[in-house]
């Protein structure tokens, strides 16, 4: 078994108050869950209003099957949403 971990921050654009926040993460979140059939959370930065981090897990049995989904969410990520990528940890396990 293979597990893919990756852990994101963001920026979020025109983020000037909780609310606005969550409406940017709850999409990112949703729409990738169902896009890639991967579990995704926010896991840091839940209460400063412009900066989000999103961790993702993917397991497989296959490492090159994990770098390919990841590589897919990044793009996904930076194509889609009001958000800027600050950040990007991973390891498959």
């Amino acid at each position: 078994m293979i597990v893919g971990v990756m852990e994101v921050d963001f920026k979020i654009d025109n983020s000037f108050s909780l609310k606005d926040k969550r409406r940017v993460v709850r999409s990112l979140i949703e729409k990738t869950k169902n896009s890639f059939n991967v579990s995704v959370a926010e896991v840091d930065n839940n209460d400063v209003l412009n900066m989000a981090t999103i961790g993702i897990a993917v397991v497989s049995n296959s490492s090159k099957f994990v770098d390919v989904v990841l590589n897919k969410i990044l793009d996904f990520w930076e194509h889609n949403f009001e958000c800027e990528i600050i950040d990007v940890r991973r390891d498959v396990l």
